[in-house]
């Protein structure tokens, strides 16, 4: 039976990300091969999910980057993917201007998803996004009088990972009932 999975800011290819998230890796080829290992860990080939925005990086500052292409990690890598633009999809990625936002319902509920968590929206009780790398993995948001629950898809805070749909969900109910509860 097939599951469905999210991520997001893998970076494969960006030398700096390394230092400005503070990874846990020496090079960039260290950290692409381990994100990959454990990518494929967890998804199937006959799974399918969604990368919300910043999965390769064309070139890095330093030169170290963009070696390899987009093409070479998006054929090792487990599963029937549906990539989301992010900030950082740049002309040699193919990603650039497909999908810019999703709107899926899954569970039964509305989910909006957008790689950067200021873009947002407030009529979806559930959004998903990227961007924000370490700074939180959930956090409720109030626009307009409306609240939505944010869950941060980023490898960064699911332990390099991608994270299943039922992780999401467990995030969700929690925060959701936190928010019942006037807590």
């Amino acid at each position: 039976m097939s599951k469905t999975w999210f991520t997001a800011d893998c970076h494969f290819q960006h030398f700096n990300i390394i230092e400005y998230t503070n990874r846990p890796f020496k090079n960039v080829e260290e950290m692409d091969a381990e994100l990959i290992r454990r990518w494929n860990e967890r998804v199937k080939a006959d799974d399918l999910i969604y990368i919300i925005g910043d999965f390769y990086f064309h070139k890095s500052k330093k030169g170290n980057g963009g070696i390899k292409s987009f093409e070479y990690y998006d054929s090792r890598l487990n599963g029937k993917k549906i990539y989301v633009m992010g900030n950082h999809c740049k002309s040699s990625n193919p990603t650039q201007g497909k999908i810019n936002a999703l709107i899926l319902e899954m569970g039964g509920i509305n989910i909006f998803c957008c790689h950067n968590p200021r873009d947002s929206n407030n009529v979806f009780p559930l959004n998903l996004c990227g961007h924000v790398h370490r700074l939180w993995k959930s956090k409720v948001d109030e626009k307009f009088g409306e609240k939505t629950i944010i869950i941060n898809v980023g490898v960064d805070v699911w332990n390099f990972y991608p994270v299943s749909f039922e992780e999401i969900m467990n995030v969700y109910s929690k925060v959701k009932q936190s928010l019942e509860l006037g807590l």
